[in-house]
């Protein structure tokens, strides 16, 4: 990152592939995004862009802990005992003895609780697991070996001045870009051209509204003269932004902008108070037709969809852009393992 530009997560989503299982390094893996109109993928003509300054060795708990409080989280090598992967929440202490580092994680925080010191622990192993994708081990002991081999880095400000990645004709064109032929074929039942929603949301068992709507409630001249639930006092409430047009183009933005809604309301109501910001997870929708597919759908469908059977996290079902008949699992029904999956080689049983 130091000495190359790194994009956001809705330029290039992960899709857990690499230069060794079919993704080679190319401009377009760097960046991309798919067109409806067009009827492919390309490298867009400039983009966001980030990098590290400085960055180094970090161990021992002391250390560990003033450079987490001095400066943000850190990360880790550690230990996977047995123990580590059905964990579902306390302060985790193994009793093996395993110190060989096999697993990385981002060490967050510190504490005590009922005299046992800890570490806050970020891993990625999806929400559903642990205490919603965290863990706490003890601190001081080198358990797990996670004060053996730290290391860190800081942000480079790329963003006062708005620095992006003007891509060249070169790069455009270059041959392992992954020029993959976008699927958009709108179907009857919703749309008749390349827009991804209907033109009025409906309910087909009817609208829950409440006793007095919002609108009903305040006069409209009592609204303040601004509002934006991204910046509350310098607080952000909002969930993440999505690229739906990546790894393929997708026409579900009837599914993307509820989930975000959604999602924002939720972090509205627990006031921020949970570990992570709520993120919704879109592709489950598109998995289960909650209100279309990737040719387009109904808003309403969602609503309706999550009032009877619940979201799950984006951590439980990755954001693959295609159609439950597309992706190569020889089902077209939606069924548990389209709502959340965890693979741990092999092969991928429901979370």
């Amino acid at each position: 990152m130091n000495e190359n530009e790194v994009s956001d997560e809705t330029c290039s989503i992960y899709r857990a592939r690499g230069r060794d299982n079919g993704a080679e390094c190319s401009p377009m893996i760097k960046c991309m995004n798919c067109s409806p109109s067009s009827k492919k993928c390309d490298v867009p003509d400039s983009y966001k862009i980030f990098h590290s300054d400085e960055y180094g060795n970090v161990k021992g708990e002391e250390d560990m802990m003033q450079e987490l409080f001095q400066r943000g989280p850190i990360a880790c090598g550690v230990a996977v005992p047995d123990a580590l992967e059905t964990y579902t929440g306390g302060i985790f202490n193994d009793t093996t003895g395993d110190t060989e580092l096999v697993h990385a994680i981002s060490v967050v925080g510190f504490g005590v609780e009922n005299g046992t010191k800890y570490w806050n622990v970020r891993n990625s192993w999806g929400a559903h697991w642990g205490e919603e994708g965290f863990f706490r081990v003890v601190r001081g002991t080198n358990n797990i070996g996670i004060e053996t081999d730290c290391s860190w880095a800081t942000p480079k400000d790329t963003w006062t001045n708005d620095e992006r990645h003007n891509t060249t004709k070169a790069e455009k064109e270059h041959p392992l870009n992954d020029q993959i032929q976008a699927e958009f074929k709108p179907q009857d039942k919703f749309l008749s051209s390349t827009t991804c929603r209907v033109q009025k949301a409906f309910f087909k068992n009817g609208a829950r509204p409440p006793l007095t709507h919002a609108w009903d409630d305040i006069k409209e001249e009592d609204l303040p003269d601004s509002w934006d639930w991204g910046n509350m006092e310098g607080v952000n409430y909002l969930s993440w932004n999505k690229n739906q047009h990546i790894p393929v183009y997708c026409g579900s933005c009837w599914a993307q902008g509820t989930t975000s809604a959604l999602a924002d309301r939720f972090n509205i109501m627990l006031n921020n108070t949970n570990p992570t910001p709520i993120g919704l997870n879109a592709q489950v929708i598109v998995n289960c037709e909650a209100g279309g597919d990737c040719e387009g759908g109904n808003p309403g469908g969602v609503w309706e969809y999550a009032y009877r059977h619940g979201i799950p996290d984006s951590s439980c079902e990755q954001y693959v852009a295609l159609d439950l008949h597309k992706q190569g699992y020889g089902r077209k029904k939606c069924e548990a393992m389209d709502l959340c999956k965890d693979c741990s080689p092999p092969p991928c049983p429901v979370g």
